[in-house]
């Protein structure tokens, strides 16, 4: 086709940029940590199983150990008891994982208030700057937020018990899961909700709201200010886990460059 051939060669001649918006994945990678009685997942972990020795004379190879929920990551409908009945990761529709991308950026609202919840106002003055959300596509909400991912404890942000991170409103959320047209929202801390989300009605508005309506979350992204506001294309590619509440994923984007 046409198009793919176009494509080549824009990626060739430097007329389209591909952008890595994936955390890096090690053992230093910052990790969701849930307060007791609940149970947390497995960081990241590389087991060597031979490096051109005697248990492989000739290869390199490892185990890895982690969770579904670790790095950057897909969140499938199934993740929430109100998406109990969506897909898992494995069933998400491929055309879901592929889309265009808005760009929303509240860093500067983030700034002065690390609890800042985004509100259904702030996603109209964006459409009215830059055109309708995409349908079918992705919202992603920059907040700066990946400016602390290289330390846990700076990441998660946590003051006498609470994590004190950026997220969204119990009525964005809901107005984000039943009235915009996008197929997932895209985050770039720890999870899609805010480190207060217990405290919201419902408790983690994004999770409810958004999974429970079918669509997808995406989680500790990387370099969102590298991307315009409207025009890039996002390809999300999780791991097909049989049955999986969600997926590590690479995670990158096609920016037209002039």
């Amino acid at each position: 086709m046409p198009v793919l051939a176009d494509l080549v060669t824009a990626l060739r001649t430097g007329g389209v940029e591909v952008v890595d918006l994936t955390a890096p994945l090690s053992a230093s990678t910052p990790v969701l940590q849930l307060p007791p009685p609940f149970a947390n997942t497995a960081s990241f972990q590389l087991t060597e199983i031979s490096r051109y020795d005697d248990r492989g004379p000739r290869w390199y190879w490892n185990d890895i150990h982690t969770g579904e929920h670790v790095g950057t990551h897909v969140d499938a409908p199934v993740h929430w008891l109100s998406g109990k009945d969506g897909p898992s990761v494995d069933r998400i529709p491929l055309r879901t994982l592929i889309g265009p991308a808005a760009v929303l950026d509240a860093s500067d609202r983030v700034a002065d208030d690390p609890d800042f919840l985004l509100g259904i106002d702030d996603v109209r003055r964006w459409e009215r700057d830059h055109g309708p959300l995409p349908e079918g596509g992705w919202l992603l909400y920059r907040t700066g937020w990946d400016a602390r991912s290289g330390d846990q404890a700076d990441f998660l942000n946590a003051g006498d018990g609470v994590s004190h991170t950026p997220g969204v409103s119990p009525e964005c959320a809901q107005w984000l899961a039943e009235e915009a047209p996008i197929a997932g929202f895209g985050v770039e801390t720890v999870g899609t909700d805010a480190g207060r989300a217990a405290e919201l009605d419902p408790i983690f508005p994004c999770h409810d709201r958004l999974l429970g309506a079918g669509k997808c979350g995406l989680t500790q992204l990387r370099n969102l200010a590298q991307l315009p506001p409207a025009g890039a294309l996002l390809v999300v590619s999780p791991l097909p886990i049989v049955g999986g509440s969600g997926s590590p994923a690479r995670v990158y984007a096609f920016v037209e460059r002039s």
